[in-house]
């Protein structure tokens, strides 16, 4: 009992492993179990040694296909299921391979690449080569991965699944086309060729450069719509700045015709009644006129001297809160003494104190005292001699201070103005020039009215000088030019006096001084001798398009509202 266990065991591993080699010849080869090994019948047995031999030949990737089906435990039903669970069925072939089934096994016929049972043969196609054509058997490709080329296409696919096998597509489907671009083909042709042409010439390269054409099918293509009327090929800078010189042109032309009309409109004569009051003060005001060339008499004084006292006598004027006829009064007075009398370097401050203690005196309801004007001074002088002075100035003037004063001409000319703030600020901060510029001493106290109201209204853009303001004011507009244009022309000079320059940027004066230092500058250079009858046309003319396009703007905001 004990010699048939081995015999019944060797006949039936050998009989499943001549059914599989039957079944599955050109697929892989199968080895036996490990069990076969334990009866130690390798070299009895011919069969066995047959098939064992079979399996030591075979390779490491047959092997391990084959390790599914030996440990099955030789059941042939088994191992009929475990081949068909691994996916080893037939592949479609042009020329199918018949293979019969020896013993009593079952007949099989493929539909459509997959193994049916059934009545019928059994068709296979041999897998195809991988790298070029030769003879191989299916035991060369590996279990774990398996790649298949078609020279074709040139196309690798790629199988990571361990159970899975490479099934060659139909013949009647095509693979999917990968969109390439005609110039990338154009591209990888040429440095192919580029590359044989190497290999032939062996040290001597040749560099393939992309035509303009293939540079142009690599750029992305964005294209836009246009929506503007412009034509592509001019510049927008071009553009610009043939519009700027068309709108400068057309500026210019209106400029043109504006200061043609100016030039054209007749100038607004004053009417005089003969017995207004400020007729009497035109004709008084004559006979308290300073003699303009004094200082041509003054041995140690210039004018420059001048400007330092009055500079300082405003800084005074303003620390006493004094009204602002008073300092007029008081320049007259210095003016008029002056051109009378020589007075040494020593008692010019002096004389400045004491005729501001008159012109306080006179004009003032409650003025300092002497004590007053003396801190002023530092103490450099003693109260009896600005008594002194005092007297002696009055003596020289003949008590004389009817004095018409330039304030009561700006007011009555104001009333013509509907009393503008503005304008009468910007008037005052004119107005007092006189008293620091020299050359304004030969206007009288009415012309200097008027040219400061006329100079004002320009600077703010009122550039009529109408009938009313005439007859107000007793000059016509070309009258007031050459005194206007003095005023314009210390503007631009540098800042020389600076308590008066202080005085009226404060807000209490509408920063009068910085508004019309600003404005002459956005026209003229500093230090310029400006020519105000050869620029009053322009500057009209200037003024009033602006005036148009700040109403035009300001209805169009409206009408936005």
């Amino acid at each position: 009992m004990s010699s048939h266990i081995p015999t019944r065991r060797v006949t039936r591993t050998t009989r499943a492993t001549a059914l599989k080699e039957n079944e599955v010849a050109n697929v892989r080869p199968t080895r036996a179990s490990t069990r076969s090994k334990l009866l130690g019948l390798g070299s009895n047995t011919a069969g066995t040694t047959g098939v064992i031999g079979g399996v030591t030949r075979a390779t490491a990737a047959s092997r391990a296909k084959a390790t599914a089906v030996a440990d099955s435990r030789a059941d042939i039903h088994g191992g009929k299921r475990k081949r068909e669970a691994l996916g080893e069925v037939a592949i479609a072939s042009n020329k199918p391979t018949v293979l019969a089934a020896k013993g009593k096994e079952k007949e099989k016929e493929t539909y459509d690449g997959v193994m049916v049972k059934g009545k019928g043969v059994v068709t296979r196609q041999p897998l195809r080569a991988v790298t070029k054509p030769q003879q191989t058997t299916s035991a060369t490709f590996s279990r774990k991965e398996l790649v298949h080329v078609s020279e074709e296409n040139k196309n690798v696919i790629v199988v990571h699944d361990d159970n899975a096998m490479v099934v060659d597509p139909p013949h009647n489907i095509a693979l999917p086309k990968i969109a390439v671009r005609r110039s990338t083909v154009i591209k990888e042709s040429q440095i192919a060729t580029s590359h044989r042409q190497e290999h032939h010439r062996g040290s001597s390269r040749s560099v393939l450069r992309p035509t303009e054409d293939d540079l142009e099918d690599d750029q992305p293509v964005h294209k836009k719509r246009r929506t503007s009327s412009v034509p592509p090929s001019e510049d927008p800078q071009v553009l610009e700045e043939a519009q700027a010189l068309a709108e400068e042109e057309a500026h210019n032309a209106r400029l043109a015709a504006e200061m043609e009309a100016f030039a054209n409109e007749e100038e607004a004569d004053p009417e005089s009644s003969g017995w207004d009051i400020f007729e009497y003060l035109k004709r008084v005001e004559l006979t308290t006129m300073p003699n303009p060339n004094y200082m041509e008499s003054q041995k140690e004084l210039a004018w420059k001297m001048r400007g330092i006292l009055t500079d300082w006598l405003i800084q005074v004027h303003v620390r006493f809160r004094l009204l602002p006829e008073t300092l007029f009064l008081c320049v007259n007075v210095i003016d008029r003494f002056l051109s009378a009398r020589v007075v040494s370097l020593a008692k010019l401050q002096l004389v400045g104190v004491t005729c501001m203690f008159i012109a306080a005196k006179f004009e003032e309801v409650v003025a300092p005292s002497v004590s007053h004007f003396l801190m002023c001074a530092d103490s450099s002088y003693t109260e009896s001699e600005i008594l002194q002075a005092e007297r002696y100035v009055l003596k020289t003037l003949d008590y004389n201070l009817s004095y018409p004063n330039p304030v009561h001409y700006l007011r009555r000319v104001s009333k013509a103005d509907d009393y503008n703030v503005k304008v009468r600020t910007l008037a005052k901060y004119l107005l007092e020039i006189g008293v620091l510029e020299w050359r304004l001493i030969a206007a009288p106290p009415s012309l200097m009215a008027a040219a400061s109201i006329w100079l004002a209204r320009l600077a703010l853009g009122f550039e009529q000088w109408t009938p009313n303001l005439a007859h107000y004011s007793s000059y016509k507009e070309s009258a007031l030019i050459p005194t206007a244009n003095l005023m314009l022309n210390y503007i631009l000079k540098p800042i020389r006096h600076e308590s008066f320059y202080k005085k009226y940027a404060g807000k209490r004066y509408f920063k009068s001084s910085i508004f019309m230092r600003d404005w002459a500058l956005e026209r003229w250079t500093e230090n310029t001798q400006v020519d105000l009858a050869k620029e009053l046309l322009r500057i009209k003319a200037e003024i009033k398009l602006q005036r148009e396009t700040e109403e035009a703007n300001a209805a169009l905001h409206d009408s936005d509202v």
